[in-house]
């Protein structure tokens, strides 16, 4: 998979951009605050009609106007355009000019695997970020997965509901809970299978790729769930021991929303234990190891963003980085600095200088 060719118009800095991109590799370069990372944010934002910032939509928008278009035309076996329109209403989407009613059937036609310094966040951070972004990666392959997701969220917030309802009112009836509680639980052993069947994916290939990248060996990337090993009926059990306490607090204290996901290098966690560098490392080979479940799920590469990368990287990392780069992904690379390309000549590749939202300099270079 590929975008050809992409439009923006009062995006972000962008009042106006056409740009057409090389079908392998594409470096974006310039000063920081110049437009660098808005210009492959509308890439991700053309892909799941949402930045991968922590923003709001409006944000989004050119200053002082009420909407933003964002146009690609994409190649997979054949040429798709595929269209997003912002604004302060809300979002809408087209795919060959035609309009898409539900957003949901339109996100997972475009494939992409992003990595931005913020992803530091999947270790650092709360279960909660290591679980939506799982979500989005497995949705993006699976969009049963995104449905079943959204009915699980439902019926969470349903059952959380009843909970509270039934411990003001002692007299409510345990059969709708029981109903609730057995939707969540079908709902939930889906979603629990496909997490796992992705972590799984991933690990075939992560502690190779992060050897090659840092020379270390035995990283690991766990799934920890309540749903772990056991049956429907063992489930169904569990919920029921934990009755009381989902009473008492008036929430659902088990389930496929309480999963978690970490890393492990020798055996040790990588949050509690590793160094920045080695965090960063491991959320560059688990992006690389991505790259490999979207060609075996999908047929096809997705392409491969590489948002400020090698900021804080040394020399010999950058290389080993560079190396695991592949002719067939289309890939784009945002940097400050062009020299840490020099040993690119093995590529062929395009080139883009970008200065406060505008192309001041673009070249192409042919692998020689």
């Amino acid at each position: 998979m590929r975008i050809d060719f992409l439009k923006l118009i009062n995006f972000r800095n962008y009042e106006r951009l056409e740009i057409s991109f090389h079908p392998h590799l594409n470096l974006i370069y310039g000063p920081n605050g110049s437009g660098k990372t808005n210009l492959v944010e509308a890439i991700y934002v053309l892909a799941l009609t949402r930045s991968f910032r922590l923003v709001g939509e409006r944000t989004l928008l050119y200053d002082g106007v009420d909407a933003s278009r964002i146009e690609g035309n994409v190649f997979l076996k054949s040429n798709t355009n595929y269209c997003v329109y912002l604004s302060k209403e809300g979002k809408k989407v087209k795919i060959n000019h035609n309009n898409v009613a539900r957003v949901s059937d339109y996100i997972s036609k475009i494939t992409i695997v992003l990595f931005h310094p913020d992803d530091l966040r999947f270790i650092k951070d709360a279960p909660s970020t290591r679980r939506k972004t799982l979500n989005i990666s497995i949705s993006l392959t699976d969009i049963t997965y995104l449905r079943y997701l959204n009915q699980y969220k439902i019926l969470l917030k349903q059952r959380n509901s009843y909970l509270k309802q039934m411990s003001i009112n002692a007299n409510s009836s345990c059969q709708y809970l029981d109903i609730l509680t057995e939707k969540l639980v079908d709902y939930g052993m889906y979603l629990y299978q496909r997490r796992k069947e992705f972590v799984d994916s991933i690990s075939k290939y992560l502690g190779n790729i992060f050897e090659k990248i840092t020379g270390m060996s035995d990283l690991e990337f766990h799934y920890i769930s309540h749903y772990e090993h056991l049956s429907r009926e063992e489930i169904l059990a569990l919920y029921q021991k934990n009755f009381d306490r989902d009473l008492r607090l008036s929430k659902t204290n088990i389930g496929i929303h309480m999963d978690d996901f970490k890393f492990f290098l020798q055996g040790k966690d990588l949050k509690e234990y590793g160094s920045e560098g080695q965090q960063k490392n491991a959320i560059i080979a688990y992006k690389f190891s991505e790259l490999e479940i979207f060609k075996d799920l999908k047929g096809s590469y997705p392409i491969f963003i590489l948002d400020d990368l090698f900021s804080e990287l040394d020399k010999e990392k950058v290389q080993n980085i560079l190396n695991l780069l592949r002719s067939d992904v289309q890939t784009f690379i945002t940097t400050t600095d062009l020299e840490r390309f020099v040993s690119l000549n093995d590529f062929s590749y395009k080139s883009f200088h970008i200065t406060n939202g505008k192309i001041v300099e673009e070249s192409e270079h042919e692998r020689g």
